[in-house]
């Protein structure tokens, strides 16, 4: 049932209050009509206390008056329409499509707020995701229903990265398998950029994009991956597919949260965030998860910048608690020109041995992905001893690890914007750098692996 209330009092930036309002529930979709114009403007209710409602405008607040404005409530919270028709479809930060063809036919509308699984429900993450990138796939390995943030920084690629993940990713075992892809607060050509790289390459036909570009409104920022995580979960628990959700850039999404927080004259937590970040945050990350009973999965690739490059900034920190690992992108890597510059020895991921072993990726891969980690994490360590002493000082097998450590940046680390290996050739890969190192040195890798694996 529809109320419509003349009383708005007071508005102040995206927030409005209504007064005098009866029986209005919390997330509850608001229509403004301004005097003078045709459009209604769309909002939703943020606090409703008796009496009292704090309304947050979706549309720019410019031109808004308080006087001969009305509020009409609508009764039902926000919902996206989703069918199977939305693959290969590009919507904007609202579920509106932004590609030129008609409006989808819903099967059914769904609340974007979602709800949070039964733990008792979740089945555990354990079968394997291939990215096509070698130190995702061996060192940091995906696994269905994981989520992986990954940390970059300002002005390092990590749109590139996502879209390649998104291009490259699949499962090996024949599952239906799908991407949804939301941008947040991204400029009007990072947007361009996504959506041709998905049109040219193909991988639009498998995938579901949200695209909210810098000008929208800061509010339509926070609904944007909720509308992704609606549309990736009825594709995973209605229709039986693998989702790898893909979210860029969720440090954007975060000052859209602070911006909102210091509109409602909120007291600020830590660097001017609302208190309730790592809440609202584990709202999205939660989201991620496979359920008993159902054979599709949703897994989840948050990226976010680091403001200043800082890992303990409160973004990074929370999201870090949240999430099972991170996949860390390096300044100086990117300073020499090695693409993607994946930081190996700070990234992790925590389900890793859960996606590897013979029935999955291949016998060896845990012993390669061990030797290859502690080789490098020592070839570095002589590198800075031999700043300090002089290459002279170092011995045979110290000269070994160096230059282990500069072939693994050059050969293992880079890799082609296009190249997508497959995780037996970054095992083959790996074998083959190994061969630097003196054999007495290989210490993680059993024995009757070398001699299959290490061809000379």
């Amino acid at each position: 049932m529809q109320k419509e209330y003349k009383t708005i009092t007071s508005i102040a930036g995206p927030l409005m209050v209504v007064e005098g309002v009866e029986g209005i529930k919390y997330e509850e979709l608001v229509e403004i009509q301004i005097p003078g114009e045709e459009n209604v403007r769309l909002g939703k209710v943020l606090e409703a206390s008796e009496g009292r409602a704090l309304v947050q405008l979706f549309e720019s607040p410019q031109g808004t008056v308080t006087e001969g404005s009305k509020a009409r409530f609508l009764g039902k919270t926000m919902k996206l329409g989703v069918s199977s028709d939305m693959l290969g479809r590009v919507f904007n930060g609202a579920g509106k499509p932004i590609d030129g063809q008609p409006e989808i036919i819903p099967e059914k509308e769904l609340d974007i707020s979602g709800s949070a699984i039964n733990p008792f429900s979740r089945d555990y993450p354990n079968d394997f995701i291939q990215t096509g990138i070698s130190t995702i796939d061996c060192l940091n390995t995906l696994v269905r229903g994981q989520k992986l943030p990954v940390f970059s920084g300002a002005g390092l690629p990590h749109n590139r990265i996502a879209a390649m993940i998104a291009r490259q990713a699949k499962v090996n075992d024949g599952s239906d398998f799908a991407v949804v892809f939301a941008a947040m607060g991204v400029t009007f050509e990072e947007a361009q950029f996504f959506q041709s790289e998905f049109e040219k390459t193909g991988a639009i036909e498998k995938a579901v994009l949200f695209v909210n570009t810098a000008d929208d409104p800061v509010v339509e920022r926070i609904a944007t991956p909720r509308f992704a995580l609606t549309a990736a979960e009825y594709l995973a628990y209605e229709k039986g597919m693998h989702v790898l959700v893909i979210l860029t850039d969720l440090t954007n999404y975060a000052e859209a949260l602070r911006e909102v927080s210091a509109a409602r004259k909120e007291v600020p937590g830590r660097r001017g965030y609302p208190g309730y970040l790592y809440t609202d945050l584990a709202t999205l990350y939660e989201r991620a998860g496979r359920i008993k009973g159902r054979t599709g999965s949703v897994t989840q690739i948050p990226i976010l910048t680091m403001p200043e490059d800082d890992i303990t900034h409160p973004i990074p920190d929370l999201t870090g608690y949240i999430t099972e690992g991170q996949f860390v992108l390096s300044r100086e890597l990117h300073r020499k020109g090695i693409f993607p510059p994946a930081d190996v020895l700070p990234s992790l991921s925590r389900l890793k041995d859960k996606g590897i072993g013979p029935d999955k990726t291949r016998e060896d891969h845990a012993g390669v992905m061990n030797q290859l980690y502690a080789s490098y994490a020592r070839g570095k360590d002589v590198r800075e001893l031999a700043v300090i002493l002089g290459e002279a000082a170092l011995d045979e097998v110290d000269r070994a690890y160096m230059k282990f450590a500069t072939e693994f940046e050059d050969k293992y680390i880079r890799q082609g914007e296009y190249e997508d290996r497959d995780i037996k050739k970054s095992l083959d890969l790996g074998w083959e750098l190994l061969k630097i190192l003196p054999k007495s040195e290989l210490k993680r890798v059993k024995e009757e692996h070398i001699e299959k694996y290490m061809k000379d």
